[in-house]
């Protein structure tokens, strides 16, 4: 879904006005897209990428997390915190050039090959989703597979096989 409109607004309430009830409805869209991908691969598990703890700490959750867990309730699979973001900016608020360089993220180790399903809110360059599946194939992870919500304009014509 590009990210606009009423998206654009949905996300903003779960992020910035902490409506997490907002979650569940994105994440029965992201489902419904996963289910719907003849491509998709058998997932062994769900993750997400971190947010930075300067803004879990000014939201109180991590939104990211909270749709992560939905997705894999709804999937019915294991959610797992994989991923940890090294210090460093936010990516909110940077500009493109600054965004591409993307977080740093170590990945606990993984103890046998998994195909891992990455969930995100919002992506703008893929950046993210580069550097998580990177971490996570470091790891041991056989396949990365990621979503997010939304995409901005240059990334909303394809999805991110990371």
């Amino acid at each position: 879904m590009a990210y606009d409109g009423p998206v654009r607004r949905l996300v903003a309430d779960l992020k910035f006005r902490s409506r997490r009830r907002v979650a569940r409805a994105l994440a029965a869209r992201l489902v419904a897209d996963i289910e719907a991908d003849p491509e998709s691969p058998r997932f062994d598990v769900v993750t997400w990428a971190p947010t930075s703890s300067r803004r879990v700490a000014g939201r109180g959750f991590d939104q990211s997390e909270l749709l992560a867990r939905h997705v894999a309730r709804r999937l019915k699979l294991p959610c797992r915190r994989l991923l940890e973001r090294s210090r460093g900016p936010a990516q909110t608020g940077r500009r493109r050039s600054e965004r591409l360089q993307g977080p740093v993220f170590r990945s606990r180790p993984l103890t046998r090959a998994q195909n891992v399903l990455v969930i995100d809110d919002v992506v703008t360059t893929g950046a993210t989703f580069a550097a998580a599946a990177h971490a996570l194939r470091l790891a041991g992870a056989r396949e990365v597979r990621s979503r997010a919500v939304a995409a901005t304009p240059e990334r909303s014509r394809g999805r991110s096989n990371a």
